[in-house]
């Protein structure tokens, strides 16, 4: 559960940006996308194949 300590006084808006932040930290909506529909062993090490080779060309262009 998430907890969010609030001052006396602090703008409520204030205390949903830090809730919205830290619940994005969770990761619990990526998960649940992820669980709605199954994907095969083998295209999940295609996909972290592909992102690897992407990041690895974009440190390249970088030096």
């Amino acid at each position: 559960m998430i907890v969010i300590p609030i001052k006396e006084g602090e703008n409520i808006e204030r205390a949903l940006k830090k809730f919205k932040r830290k619940f994005e930290k969770t990761g619990a909506m990526r998960e649940l996308r992820s669980r709605q529909a199954f994907t095969k062993p083998s295209v999940k090490r295609r996909e972290e194949f592909k992102k690897a080779i992407y990041i690895e060309q974009l440190q390249r262009e970088e030096d």
